[in-house]
């Protein structure tokens, strides 16, 4: 866990952060208000005895005390898809309305995908891109399994995506994955500053196009699983430049506690408009770990 060390002084509480790493993290799942309501839904679960408790901050966010969810029948039909906790905020601070044009850059498996489709409740368009072809079945499969039916998949290297402009954009970036060590342990010990730097480029060009893909007014949303500022501070300060076209609004999702986007990292000052950006730790929400900025384009 020394790995962590580098985060001590951004990261408040450091020691109740290390700690909480070795703790599992609880199962969850998102209510697919498509096929079912929340009401038939959690009436259904209470009648077969499954143990569960709604988020206290998204009422289709529901903890499952189970060790397989996958099994569940709510699941295979449909009623809910297995989603960690703070995997449902991005298209939540993304905002997609009924009828607009949505683009969710590198897709695959689908959790957000289709939980933008549900939100515009089957209505617009949603262009969900996924360059890898292994990575495209299982997209396919849980768009299917949802009634996911205004989504259209396409196979672009995201950094060359062609065609736009879009009301939306969803860039969740391939990342790292810190955030992730409670869903098994192991992750931390792939991740490095070397390999944080070398998957800087990529999400810098990422989120360039998405910016490039936007209409004016229209929103960008960067999120990654991750804490190194040089996969998240860094990419957005690098990917807006010194452009007046855009600025940063504050990320805040009621009932849900944020750590602002540091603007010092490694002794370099940032732009100050990155404490607009927001970090979820697993200490203070007991969650996973997660980065969100949100992005308007003028």
């Amino acid at each position: 866990m020394d790995y962590l060390d580098r985060y001590r002084e951004i990261v408040p509480d450091y020691v109740a952060f290390q700690a909480i790493q070795c703790q599992p993290l609880y199962n969850s799942a998102r209510i697919n208000t498509l096929k079912i309501t929340r009401e038939k839904l959690l009436e259904r679960l209470e009648e077969e005895g499954v143990l569960f408790q709604s988020f206290h901050w998204y009422p289709l966010g529901l903890k499952l005390d189970i060790e397989s969810p996958g099994k569940l029948l709510e699941n295979l039909l449909g009623y809910i898809h297995i989603q960690e906790e703070l995997s449902m905020v991005p298209p939540l601070v993304l905002g997609p309305e009924p009828g607009e044009s949505i683009l969710d850059l590198c897709a695959s498996p689908g959790s957000k995908t289709t939980e933008i489709s549900q939100m515009m409740e089957n209505r617009g368009l949603v262009i969900a891109n996924e360059p890898s072809l292994a990575r495209v079945a299982p997209l396919r499969s849980n768009c299917e399994r949802l009634g996911v039916l205004n989504v259209a998949v396409t196979r672009y290297d995201g950094r060359n995506f062609p065609r736009g402009p879009f009301d939306r954009v969803l860039v969740d970036a391939p990342c790292s994955s810190e955030g992730r060590e409670r869903r098994g342990p192991g992750v931390l010990s792939r991740c490095s500053p070397e390999r944080s730097l070398d998957l800087q480029v990529l999400q810098i060009d990422l989120l360039k196009n998405a910016l490039r893909l936007t209409k004016p007014g229209g929103v960008v949303v960067y999120s990654t699983c991750t804490y190194a500022p040089e996969e998240n501070e860094l990419v957005v300060q690098a990917a807006l430049g010194e452009a007046d076209e855009f600025r940063l609004e504050k990320v805040c999702i009621p009932g849900l506690l944020e750590c602002p986007g540091i603007t010092e990292w490694n002794g370099k000052r940032l732009s100050d408009e990155l404490s607009c950006t927001a970090r979820y730790y697993p200490h203070i929400n007991d969650t996973g770990g997660f980065y969100v900025a949100k992005i308007i384009k003028n």
